[in-house]
């Protein structure tokens, strides 16, 4: 379990396709102290098993790999060396809980339509798929690329968040626009209450 409160951006360094899986390498700081094979970290809000660590001068090199359907069915498609990614470990028992349940488990991909500056603040619309619309709602949280925001509008086939500086400094939000893939998970609790109202 996640929280959507991003740790640190990785930097992507290699992607190598195998038989069995593809390769992916990110170099990290923060998140790699202290990591150990077999934990789980969000890369960009999905899930990953660590399966390699390497050290890399201050950093190091920890190694992720996805299964086709993974990478078929994220962002994480379009990563290519030097691209930045949202990086978070679990949560931990007693650890702060700033953001909202994030399971890791990707629900579909978005596209940006709108990312533009506004005051201090970027205001930023994403075309979500059908799967991921029937959860949005308004003031409702939303994690796009693992990240935590919460939704300020919603339309037909698009919501709309806006961006505090902070968050645009620290997440990989700052290299994307218009056109570029996120990738989204709805509120695991209007998911539940989806499941619980269709039972009646």
């Amino acid at each position: 379990m996640f929280t959507g409160i991003i740790e640190e951006t990785g930097v992507v360094e290699a992607i190598k396709p195998t038989a069995k899986s593809i390769q992916l390498v990110v170099r990290a700081r923060a998140v790699a102290r202290g990591l150990k094979l077999g934990a789980s970290v969000a890369v960009n809000g999905c899930c990953l098993t660590v399966v390699k660590i390497s050290p890399h001068g201050k950093a190091k090199l920890v190694q992720f790999d996805l299964l086709r359907e993974t990478w078929r069915l994220t962002n994480l498609q379009f990563a290519k060396p030097g691209s930045l990614v949202n990086l978070e470990r679990p949560l931990r028992a007693g650890g702060e809980f700033g953001g909202h349940f994030v399971t890791g488990h990707v629900d579909g991909v978005g596209k940006i339509l709108r990312w533009e500056k506004s005051g201090a603040d970027h205001v930023l619309d994403i075309a979500a798929p059908p799967e991921v619309m029937r959860y949005v709602i308004h003031k409702g949280s939303i994690a796009v690329d693992g990240i935590s925001l919460t939704v300020a509008a919603v339309k037909k086939i698009n919501f709309r968040v806006w961006i505090i500086p902070h968050t645009f400094q620290v997440t990989a939000l700052r290299e994307r626009k218009i056109g570029d893939a996120v990738n989204l998970e709805a509120d695991l609790l209007g998911k539940y209450a989806e499941r619980f109202s269709s039972r009646g």
